[in-house]
């Protein structure tokens, strides 16, 4: 379950809301910017308290993507969708097929302005069911041609900017020795875990998922209970779970240098940038962190380069974060402010997209 957070405010071009003819679910495709093109953004299946959770959390990831696609220098504009599953549903595998269809269709009702994506809770063959009933969707199988999961490269941009954080409040980028937490042990956080454990960093994990245990046993990393985490000492506090956990409370109790993770939305409220400045515990925004699946799939989508070219430029997130701590610094505002103001360079003068670009 995802944390209950009140709705934001309604900045988006156009919202479908549905309930799937065939699933019977609650969907919805949420655009928030078309100024630099057609829309990219996930499709996270999920289960919430009420359908209202789950248009709050499109509207906010969707808003977020806008960021993320911007500050990364993609020409494509920012979206997202959500299947909101009633607490306590389980669905089988006709009932998710059904889902997936339904949510192709919506998909298509959007006239090539969004584009959907594997994300929390869906695969590349969820992906593969949404291409029956649209053409607006990447990162199919690569066994059918497609380019695949994006975790890989979502987690390398993680490792990137990890270290160019490390670099800033430690003096090195060396991840051997230094104390890491990750919260959330998902497609992202597990590659990320296996890779610090690899070259020696001193690691924390947790998942809500106790079957996670197991990996934390092979990486001889330490276990800790889910809502226990950001009471360990760290040198990075890595979120890389459901978004809304760095709440104020949680804030003010974390024994942290610094936050850098790929979890979407990670602050509960945009002020938690000012919360963690004032208690000296540096912030990476998540926006910027986790862009690496998107650069790949919209880089993929589009031919744009060579797959080691794309990873490269994946990898050049980490610079882009010491740019942001650089200008934070230099004009004396948080790096989510700094970041934002990244986005904005490339916002400003744009104009909503009217066709598939």
């Amino acid at each position: 379950m995802t944390h209950a957070l009140p709705l934001p405010e309604f900045t988006h071009e156009r919202v479908e809301v549905v309930t799937g003819r065939r699933s019977g679910l609650f969907l919805t495709v949420a655009l928030h910017s078309s100024v630099l093109g057609s829309a990219l953004g996930g499709a996270r299946l999920w289960t919430y308290p009420h359908w209202s959770d789950a248009l709050g959390d499109a509207l906010r990831l969707s808003a977020a993507m806008t960021l993320k696609n911007a500050a990364a220098g993609l020409d494509a504009g920012g979206g997202k969708s959500v299947i909101g599953l009633p607490e306590g549903t389980v669905l089988d595998a006709e009932r998710r097929r059904a889902a997936f269809l339904d949510l192709g269709d919506v998909v298509e009702s959007m006239g090539g302005l969004y584009r959907t994506a594997e994300d929390v809770g869906s695969t590349t063959e969820d992906m593969l069911v949404v291409s029956e009933r649209t053409a607006h969707v990447v990162g199919l199988p690569e066994s059918g041609g497609g380019s695949g999961e994006p975790a890989g490269p979502t987690s390398l941009g993680v490792y990137a900017s990890l270290q160019a954080t490390l670099e800033r409040v430690t003096g090195s980028a060396e991840v051997a020795g230094r104390r890491i937490t990750i919260s959330g042990l998902g497609q992202v956080g597990s590659r990320l875990a296996v890779r610090l454990a690899a070259e020696g960093a001193l690691l924390t994990l947790t998942d809500v998922n106790p079957a996670k245990r197991d990996l934390v046993a092979e990486l001889g990393a330490r276990w800790v209970s889910p809502g226990e985490e950001h009471l360990v000492p760290a040198d990075v506090f890595v979120p890389a779970g459901i978004g809304g956990i760095l709440t104020a409370e949680v804030i003010d109790a974390l024994d942290a240098r610094a936050v850098c993770g790929p979890a979407n939305n990670p602050l509960a409220a945009h002020e938690g940038a000012d919360r963690l400045a004032a208690r000296g515990i540096l912030y990476a925004p998540d926006f910027v962190v986790n862009a690496g699946g998107v650069i790949y799939l919209d880089h993929e989508a589009k031919g744009l380069g060579t797959r080691a070219e794309i990873m490269d430029r994946v990898t050049g997130i980490g610079d882009t974060v010491r740019r942001i701590f650089a200008e934070a610094e230099a004009r004396g505002v948080t790096p989510l402010a700094a970041a934002e103001g990244l986005a904005a360079e490339r916002l400003a003068g744009g104009r909503p997209a009217h066709a598939l670009v």
